[in-house]
């Protein structure tokens, strides 16, 4: 390489290193001011924000065309709502992130007093999943807060590791990180080595979750409302490895906004094929089909605004 493309190399990485050292600064600083702040009063701030931005945006019209495709029977001004909804779900979420490890779980929780609320079978569900010994598979959706998940499975004392992407800048995935640790479980960013890790994981007997619900260039096809889209086989592949159950958790905002509840389904049962192993599209059709059921509830608190379908 000549002398001045390695200069001009070495400066542009040193520049790229500097931006990204500021902007994990300026994150990190951004955090720790959000923390200081009354959580509800921010998320409504946060909200009311996105209601007004969201509209502006490109990923509105992404957002609009999704929901047309998926509810032809809905209006335009059906769809206007449940957008309106989503934009506000995403302020929420932006503005509950730096004080996530402080919402409240109490168990048990007979008067519904918590932040994070769960009947008295997804407790049971929690209890068998975390006291039989045995490997399970998780997966979630981005429905309503999806960062309260692995909150609450940590509440629930369960060993859990969840596959997360890291950011792209690193900075900003450190004082992310920083942020998590110790409140959401084992954290495994996704790369070459997450498939080794997350195996020895389950056949160590622990539980390993993830998000299923984004396109996946890669992916295999799959059905959702109605159209064909790319689904991340990774989950599937990992139960046919490991030969073990796989669960569906959801968290869903309650009407006052401030508010969830935790779902946990029983296992689900798995597409096999003629040898009797689990067969990796079919069981990714499963999983999709039960995220479609719950998006379908809750049309407002899912991620609607990103390319599902391509």
């Amino acid at each position: 390489m000549p002398l001045s493309r390695t200069l001009a190399h070495r400066v542009q990485s040193q520049v790229k290193a500097g931006v990204d050292a500021t902007l994990g600064s300026l994150a990190a600083v951004m955090l720790r001011a959000i923390r200081t702040t009354n959580r509800k009063q921010m998320a409504d701030l946060g909200g009311l924000l996105m209601r007004r931005l969201g509209p502006k945006l490109k990923e509105h019209r992404i957002g609009r065309a999704n929901l047309a495709a998926a509810f032809p029977e809905k209006s335009a001004n059906e769809i206007e709502g449940i957008l309106r909804g989503v934009w506000d779900n995403l302020g929420r979420v932006a503005a509950e992130f730096p004080h996530i490890d402080r919402l409240r779980m109490f168990d048990p929780d007979p008067r519904g007093e918590g932040d994070i609320l769960y009947t008295e079978e997804v407790d049971a569900r929690f209890r068998r999943l975390r006291c039989d010994g045995k490997p399970a598979l998780v997966f979630a959706a981005h429905l309503a807060n999806w960062e309260l998940p692995a909150l609450v499975a940590a509440k629930f004392r369960l060993d859990a590791t969840v596959l997360y992407r890291r950011p792209n800048i690193g900075a900003v995935s450190d004082a992310i990180i920083q942020l998590r640790k110790g409140s959401m479980g084992n954290l495994v960013p996704t790369g070459l080595d997450a498939p080794v890790r997350l195996v020895r994981e389950l056949e160590a007997g622990g539980h390993v979750a993830m998000l299923v619900d984004q396109h996946y260039v890669n992916g295999v096809d799959v059905t959702f409302f109605g159209r064909r889209c790319k689904a991340n086989p990774f989950i599937a592949r990992l139960a046919r490895h490991v030969e073990c159950p796989i669960h569906g958790t959801r968290i869903i905002r309650l009407p006052d906004r401030h508010r969830f509840r935790i779902d946990l389904t029983e296992a689900i049962e798995p597409a096999r094929d003629s040898a009797g192993k689990i067969d990796i599209e079919g069981t990714m059709q499963a999983i999709t089909s039960v995220v479609e059921g719950w998006v379908r509830e809750h049309p407002e608190q899912w991620l609607w605004v990103h390319r599902r379908w391509r």
